[in-house]
């Protein structure tokens, strides 16, 4: 079962085309992972699933239907998105910033539920942000402040969320905080995750299913242990690497070729 398919889209900028007759199919309850090099296109796809940009030509479905044809608030409950570094309005805490999740279940007929509350709660529980509810999200570390945003996605209650490049000036515990959260997320919850990330080897530890998009279409979609190759590496991002088994995971481990130092014989001998 796929939640979001996207048939002949083609996407542009100022009628430059960016993305053109790509065809792709978002596996239900998975993590889906979109990488390629800057510019070729990932964040846009993304968008156009979010439904934040229309498509020059061809359609987008969420659950079978167009997302084009159903209302802004209909596919609110149904998708969510993180953007790429988004802005927190100057004092807004972190409860304020979830309940914001709920505005696409508020009406002139419906206002703030116990149904509202038990899913700002929960969000606030899952993301382990409830003692700092009352915090200014300004006043958080780059982790949090994630989390928070990923609280008010949740707080959406939809079975997809749509993240850019989530861990985008993260250091690398709070990349790990933020990943392993999804990751939850998607185990305990069946939650559909897709993401772009720039980190290739994050994305073949996280991802079910990666996404590589190059020359305005899709290279290649599978698990990743089937489509990372060092080919691929050359292909999509114009750089020679190895790839070997990372040690931990298992999966696919790419060690990109370049300069840099050597340790010497004698350091690697004493680490062999």
């Amino acid at each position: 079962m796929f939640s979001l398919e996207t048939k002949n889209i083609t996407l542009s900028y100022n009628e430059t085309n960016i993305i053109e007759n790509l065809n792709l199919n978002i596996p239900k309850g998975k993590i889906t992972v979109l990488i390629g090099s800057n510019g070729s296109g990932k964040s846009t796809l993304l968008k156009a699933m979010a439904r934040l940009l229309k498509p020059k030509q061809g359609n987008i479905n969420i659950n079978g239907k167009d997302i084009h044809h159903s209302s802004t608030k209909k596919i609110a409950r149904q998708l969510a998105i993180l953007p790429q570094s988004p802005v927190t309005p100057e004092g807004l805490t972190v409860l304020q910033l979830v309940k914001q999740g709920r505005y696409p279940y508020q009406n002139w007929l419906q206002q703030w539920s116990t149904k509202d509350e038990e899913a700002v709660q929960s969000a606030l529980s899952a993301t382990r942000l409830v003692e700092l509810a009352d915090r200014p999200v300004e006043a958080l570390s780059g982790g949090q402040r994630q989390r928070a945003w990923i609280a008010m996605a949740l707080a959406q209650n939809t079975e997809t969320i749509l993240l850019d490049e989530p861990t985008t000036y993260l250091d690398l515990a709070h990349q790990i905080e933020v990943l392993d959260l999804l990751f939850d997320l998607n185990q305990m919850e069946q939650r559909t995750i897709v993401m772009v990330l720039h980190d290739l080897n994050l994305a073949c530890r996280y991802a079910d299913n990666i996404v590589a998009v190059h020359d305005k279409t899709i290279y290649a979609q599978g698990a990743p242990e089937h489509i990372v190759t060092p080919t691929m590496v050359k292909d999509v991002f114009g750089l020679e690497a190895q790839v070997s088994c990372d040690p931990m995971f298992g999966t696919p481990l790419c060690i990109p070729c370049g300069k840099g130092r050597r340790a010497n014989n004698a350091i690697r001998a004493a680490h062999a």
